[in-house]
């Protein structure tokens, strides 16, 4: 049995697809929603959801929540004298939900698809995977939490539109531009912030009642400042009902209450609201999108029941969101749906997913500013946002007077500096010992939607080739599997150089160079090394709209034709 996941920050909740409909299912105490919790007695025994919510209140050094925030770190949770890391408490969460499952259907669940923020990285996917496999489960596959809730939306309003998934989680923000014309659903752009969520519009009533109180949160045990915490989240809520909330609560032995109006708490939360707004606007420059351009924005996750960010969503599109389905559980309708387009269920329309690179992927490279060098620079070669399946090709020379090895450091991110980026993987080929710069290094990277990176370095002087794949760990798929994959993409690899359109452009170029002087020579040079720049990006898209600009110059040159 294949069972829908939606892994939270704040609860998590399970889905499967049978009867012809994406079906919820309820945990052991009939809710759909399971507090993302845990907590460890002094016995050892451990509590999961609702009943470890409870216990954190009465026993918060043995209790862990939020912790999906540090997927994919080092980052030890100790629950009494019990080490964690997040992809061990996850685990406990996801076993959970695959009991229940086991227990609603009647049937072993063995297969998963689990939700993930869209701006993962590599490092937090594969901690997301592990998770799984820790919990006994055979993760299929790692879907999208904006996609996903974009197929559920798409599937119930069967319309072709634009949609801008507002994603606001517990812990997580991400924002994805999607557009369906079935049966395609293509992904447009990415953003988001792994550290921007619903946790912090709490902290900051938690922050606002401290400093009514005139008390610092350190001077209060760590019982009290979860009470805080606890009566902080419902006022939060509250706020859907009424404009004004008195925040009650006991601070040693003095209770103090705080009335807040609603545009007090808006204006609290005026950097968060910020930071909600920058990666909604890099999605649409990416996306080449305008707002204007947007049919639809559904909001996804239990954080944008808030007013507040129900009020900045209005303003920022000028429009209504979507509310055709529960924020809360809209990611794991839509895993479910991806359950049966997976085992290809009879009863539902397939659709066919394109995605893109969430993060940048380049090597790190020397800099020459043409006064000094400088090491560590990042040259992206995959950027983000691109379609994928993909693969790109970007040339590096030897830095260094007889240099006898070129050093691959496959970096993913978005930093100027490559130290600031993530290091996933290495790759060293020797050169021949020579000037400075005579060394021309072409280095692959090909990239597709099972997470497989290529890399592939070619010497272009000794014809020296090596390659690795970098694949998710535990992702089940062998080296054969792998190597298959890879042989499947080689068209992506050609070289848009030796097609024939791109090669006849090219001839033509270096004829008319050979017949032109001065000026005239010049300008046919740098146009036709423009247009090798584009070449040896391997973007179709890219290369096409060059091509064209290439041919109405010469024509324009050769001819003296001014073209529309």
């Amino acid at each position: 049995m294949l069972i829908g996941i939606d892994l939270g920050t704040t609860n998590s909740l399970v889905a499967c697809f049978r009867n012809g409909r994406a079906e919820l299912i309820p945990n052991r105490l009939g809710n759909v929603l399971t507090p993302s919790v845990v907590s460890i007695d002094e016995a050892g025994k451990l509590y999961i959801g609702e009943a470890a919510r409870e216990r954190a209140l009465l026993h918060p050094l043995q209790s862990a929540a939020v912790f999906k925030r540090s997927m994919g770190t080092d980052r030890d949770f100790r629950l009494g004298d019990r080490h964690f890391r997040a992809e061990e408490l996850s685990s406990l969460i996801l076993k959970s939900l695959k009991e229940d499952a086991e227990a609603h259907l009647g049937e072993t669940v063995t297969d998963a698809i689990i939700s993930v923020p869209a701006y993962f990285n590599d490092h937090q996917r594969k901690a997301t995977k592990r998770a799984g496999e820790l919990a006994g489960l055979n993760v299929v596959r790692i879907i999208n939490e904006p996609t996903a809730a974009a197929i559920a939306h798409g599937m119930a309003e069967q319309n072709d539109a634009k949609y801008l998934v507002f994603d606001l989680g517990g812990g997580t923000f991400d924002v994805s531009i999607l557009e369906l014309y079935s049966p395609i659903m293509e992904v447009h752009a990415i953003a988001g912030d792994n550290f921007l969520g619903g946790e912090d519009f709490t902290k900051v009533l938690c922050d606002l009642f401290y400093a009514h109180a005139g008390v610092s949160p350190e001077t209060l045990d760590v019982k009290t400042r979860a009470e805080v915490r606890k009566t902080a989240e419902r006022c939060k809520c509250a706020f859907s009902d009424t404009p004004t909330i008195i925040m009650i609560c006991n601070l040693g032995e003095k209770t103090h209450a705080m009335p807040l109006t609603l545009q007090q708490y808006e204006a609290a939360c005026a950097p968060l609201l910020e930071r909600l707004r920058k990666p909604v606007e890099r999605s649409l420059r990416d996306a080449r999108v305008s707002l204007q351009e947007i049919d639809r924005v559904v909001l996804v996750g239990g954080a944008t029941r808030s007013p507040v960010i129900r009020r900045f969503v209005e303003r920022l599109f000028g429009q209504k969101p979507s509310l055709r389905i529960d924020p809360d559980v809209a990611v794991a309708l839509g895993a479910a749906l991806q359950c049966a387009m997976k085992e290809r269920d009879r009863e539902i329309q397939e659709v066919v997913l394109t995605d893109v690179c969430p993060f940048t992927l380049g090597t790190e490279v020397v800099a020459d500013n043409g006064m000094f060098e400088e090491s560590g620079h990042y040259l992206p070669i995959i950027e983000r946002n691109t379609v994928i399946p993909v693969s790109r090709t970007q040339t590096v020379c030897t830095a260094h007077e007889n240099q006898t090895k070129v050093c691959v450091k496959v970096l993913q991110g978005e930093s100027r500096m490559a130290a600031n980026n993530l290091l996933l993987g290495e790759l060293t080929v020797t050169v021949p010992a020579g000037p400075k710069g005579k060394e021309a290094v072409d280095i692959t990277y090909t990239y597709d939607v099972n997470a497989l990176l290529e890399v592939e370095v070619h010497v272009r002087s000794t014809g020296l080739r090596r390659r690795i794949i970098i694949q998710n760990s535990k992702n089940r798929m062998t080296d054969q599997e792998a190597e298959a994959r890879m042989a499947q993409l080689a068209y992506l690899k050609r070289d848009p150089r030796e097609e024939e359109p791109n090669r006849l452009l090219l001839l033509r170029g270096e004829r008319m160079y050979e017949e032109s002087t001065a000026e005239a020579r010049m300008a046919i040079d740098r146009a036709v090394l423009d247009f090798e720049r584009v070449l040896s990006r391997k973007d179709p898209g890219e290369i096409q709209r060059a091509r064209e600009k290439l041919e109405k110059f010469l024509d324009e040159m050769e001819y003296g034709i001014q073209s529309e």
